[in-house]
């Protein structure tokens, strides 16, 4: 494993003028490609082809870190405990392309990024480097995760549904501790399959309940150096105030452990969130 060195903070990403430029190029790819075919329902929200959602998460800190280097065993860092990260609210952007009643096309990105300054309360070891205790550091943790999708509403009705969801995840883990003496930081990333299985019934012509489902656990020695499952729950609620406009709230769960050679990040991410949908 090679040796880390600080990396320069990179800029963030600015998504929305990229939103703003897909709600507008999109609708009218959709109508020449597909021909709008009608989507007939009794519920309000289903009749679209484009659907762009935004939303802001605020889920509970749980979560451990772990680098070896050299032979040198890193310790088990604990988030909160050791880090000190307190609870951030992260975004959440969608978008959904649906060519025909049931088939949807999913992209879903999720990044999620902590940052502490705190002084250690026990001497660690990380990616083969000594930090002593009472030393003051500064610490980030991100955990990118790109999701793109296919879905299937095998059961559809007027009120509702129920469908198959296949995906290719792309997982990025990057972690790095910096005191006055030293600095150190790692990098993960692996793509990754999952399946799930999603659901929606309107209890009212303007209210949908919607249940999301997706997991993956890769078989022990499956691949050389390399072990991951995760979990990903959702259940949320929609009001729709008109075919094109829906506001959101709902809870999420997601469970991660990524091992690769000698690197390791395990986390829970799980808490509120509130968001907006746009339908064309």
């Amino acid at each position: 494993m090679r040796p880390l060195r600080p990396q320069p903070t990179r800029p963030r990403a600015c998504w929305w003028p990229w939103l703003t430029a897909l709600a507008l190029l999109v609708p009218g790819i959709a109508r020449a490609q597909y021909g709008a075919p009608t989507l007939d329902s009794t519920a309000i929200g289903e009749k679209y082809h484009v659907e762009l959602a935004g939303t802001l998460w605020n889920p509970n800190v749980f979560g451990m870190i772990s680098s070896e280097q050299w032979g040198i065993a890193g310790s088990q860092i604990d988030f909160t405990g050791d880090l000190g990260f307190k609870t951030t609210r992260f975004k959440d952007l969608r978008a959904t392309l649906r060519p025909s009643r049931k088939t949807k096309f999913r992209i879903q990105y999720t990044p999620v990024r902590y940052q502490a300054d705190s002084l250690l309360k026990r001497s660690l070891v990380f990616n083969g480097q000594s930090f002593p205790l009472n030393l003051p550091v500064k610490s980030t943790f991100d955990w990118n995760v790109l999701r793109v999708g296919l879905e299937y509403d095998f059961i559809y009705r007027s009120r509702g549904f129920v469908g198959l969801l296949l995906e290719a995840r792309y997982t990025e883990m990057n972690a790095a501790l910096s005191t006055p003496l030293t600095s150190e930081s790692t990098s993960v990333k692996a793509p990754l399959p999952a399946a799930g299985i999603v659901g929606r019934a309107y209890v009212l012509p303007e209210l949908a309940l919607n249940f999301e489902v997706s997991t993956f656990r890769m078989p022990q020695g499956l691949v050389p150096d390399v072990e991951a499952n995760y979990y990903d729950w959702n259940i949320d609620g929609t009001v729709n105030l008109t075919h094109h406009v829906g506001l959101q709230v709902g809870w999420r769960r997601m469970t991660n452990f990524l091992s690769v050679k000698e690197d390791l990040g395990e986390t829970k991410f799980q808490g509120l969130w509130f968001g907006a949908a746009l339908r064309y």
